[in-house]
């Protein structure tokens, strides 16, 4: 792999440095990244860390700035990398930082989820795990910090939101709950663990316990009382957040128009399916005949668990002989339950040497208990091969032609996302859901896409609703959803209070997806019969992770 690498420029050595300082100012991202340095602590969540990340940020775009490109590789690279500093420094500026909490992505989750990619084969790997154990109550003093500022401020989050994340605070403070179970039964390679080292874990279990005790205690008592009734951030704040998750400058009103559009258009094509299903049939008809078919539902967390490693495994091992050229380390992706129970289903890249494999992990909430594989097979696509997996793998096995930056850290939600729905598409054009029902689990979860471009842009910049000259508010958003998605209550009340918390995220799939589309029409109109699908995509996922406008430019020009 490495005997055709390209030569290192001074573009590259800036990025691979930027890569460093993230690592050491962020460690919970060199765990996420495979860089096992960062294992045992975190980084300063308190305003200091805020000032000192932004230091860095503002000295590593002038140094950048100054440089020339030394090819086409270094112009992207250049190109991408100042992109994402700018947003960085604006979102900063807009001291969003000071009121970051939300359900899904913010300082609450990102201590917690730490632990969930550290390895543990050995005692050296436990040492880790019990002295960032022991680390949490800092990291979460810190956190507090942010947001006391915050309150000295005014800029404060919304009160939904501090409400929900203090429950999920209260979780994991619960005796026996999720750090209790953490340490439960550690060992090294089947080996136990030395007794001042278990009694260590024992300790920073009980120490990280109490500390989401007192996140949850300041949530309810402190903050809670002074939070922001309103759940939109407004049009200022919505577009910053918007050009990072797409690394694209869309016009927000013409993609809630284009969001209704999409909606009505998917509608019509579920409804389509839903007599071909069973004749006669409404969408609501069709899936409740399939969530009677027995055949098609999977009872226990086990069984969900193997049905999704056979059939990632066998999208890898046919699509790797037809359609994508995929490298062996890439050709690894491990199916995993979520030790939390919150709804969501995520994907988590390899390491950057493939010791951890990219995995897909399923939360499922407490008292689920069956799944449906008609509604669910896209899912694995989208989250496996070709979605999340290949796209995110194959740039993280590239080694021989991008920097660090660009294999295991560039990119967006647009670009990440996008594809990742572009690819469930894909798989209907290639004839992998050719059953009626399948196809309609794939529109279930197109619908919602869809639908949350409209929920999104509309309840966060306060346009009329579609159905009155009333503005979107959470009470008629939490209806509309309801409306567009085919899902268990606590699914949709969870994807709700995700969308009213993390402004630009969630409409980021959809129109990622609409731009992969755009982008590989105007390839395929310019290069007539020459156009390869298999090329198309393999030049497009060799540039790893960009944003969306880089990404047209490269491809379209």
């Amino acid at each position: 792999m490495d005997d055709n690498r390209r030569p290192q420029t001074l573009i590259d050595t800036l990025a691979e440095e930027w890569v460093d300082t993230l690592v050491g100012l962020r460690p919970t991202l060199g765990t996420y990244i495979g860089r096992t340095e960062a294992n045992d602590r975190f980084g300063d969540y308190g305003p200091g860390g805020h000032e000192a990340l932004a230091s860095a940020t503002r000295d590593t775009l002038t140094r950048l700035e100054a440089l020339e490109p030394a090819d086409a590789t270094d112009r992207v690279t250049q190109a991408d990398l100042s992109r994402e500093l700018c947003l960085d420094l604006e979102l900063h500026e807009s001291r969003w930082h000071l009121r970051d909490l939300n359900v899904l992505e913010s300082p609450s989750q990102d201590i917690r989820q730490a632990f969930d990619l550290m390895p543990t084969d050995t005692a050296d790997d436990w040492e880790h795990f019990a002295t960032r154990l022991a680390a949490v109550p800092d990291a979460i003093d810190g956190y507090i910090a942010t947001l006391r500022e915050g309150i000295h401020e005014g800029v404060v989050p919304a009160v939904r939101q501090v409400r929900e994340v203090a429950e999920q605070a209260r979780s994991y403070a619960f005796p026996d709950g999720f750090f209790d179970q953490l340490v439960a039964g550690a060992s090294a390679q089947g080996d136990p663990l030395p007794r001042a080292l278990d009694a260590a874990l024992s300790d920073g279990a009980d120490a990280a316990r109490s500390a989401y005790g007192r996140l949850a205690r300041f949530l309810d008592g402190v903050l809670a009382p002074r939070a922001a009734e309103e759940d939109a951030v407004g049009r200022e704040l919505y577009g910053i957040h918007s050009r990072r998750f797409l690394g694209a400058d869309v016009d927000l009103d013409e993609t809630y128009a284009w969001g209704l559009e999409e909606l009505a258009r998917v509608r019509a094509e579920q409804e389509a399916l839903a007599r071909e299903i069973l004749p006669g049939a409404s969408v609501e008809d069709a899936v409740a005949h399939l969530e009677r078919d027995m055949t098609r539902k999977l009872i226990g967390q086990d069984a969900l668990r193997e049905w999704m490693q056979e059939t990632a495994d066998r999208a890898v091992a046919e699509l790797g002989e037809t359609h994508f050229d995929i490298p062996e380390p890439v050709r690894r992706v491990e199916c995993m339950i979520a030790p939390t129970t919150s709804g969501e289903i995520y994907y988590t890249a390899p390491s950057d040497d493939f010791s951890r494999p990219g995995r897909m992990w399923w939360s499922v909430p407490d008292g689920v208990r069956a799944f449906d594989t008609w509604r669910e097979l896209t899912t694995v696509y989208h989250e496996g091969v070709p979605g999340h997996h290949l796209q995110i793998g194959q740039a993280v096995y590239n080694r021989a032609e991008l920097n660090s930056w660009r294999r295991l850290l560039a990119g967006t939600s647009g670009h990440a996302e996008g594809w990742a729905l572009y690819a469930e598409r894909l798989m209907e054009e290639l004839g992998y859901l050719d059953d009626p029902a399948a196809r309609l689990g794939m529109l279930d979860g197109q619908r919602m896409r869809a639908a949350r471009v409209v929920l999104d842009i509309g309840v966060h910049l306060g346009k009329r609703r579609p159905d009155s000259y009333q503005k979107w508010d959470a009470d008629y958003a939490l209806e509309f959803l309801r409306r567009n998605v085919n899902m268990a209550d606590q699914f949709v009340t969870f994807e709700l209070n995700r969308y009213l918390g993390w402004p630009g995220q969630a409409p980021s799939y959809k129109v990622g997806q609409r731009i992969w589309t755009d982008i590989r029409d105007a390839v395929r109109e310019r290069e007539g019969e020459g156009f390869s699908m298999k090329a198309f995509h393999k030049r497009a996922l060799d540039l790893g992770g960009v944003g969306l406008d880089t990404l047209r430019a490269e491809l379209v020009g």
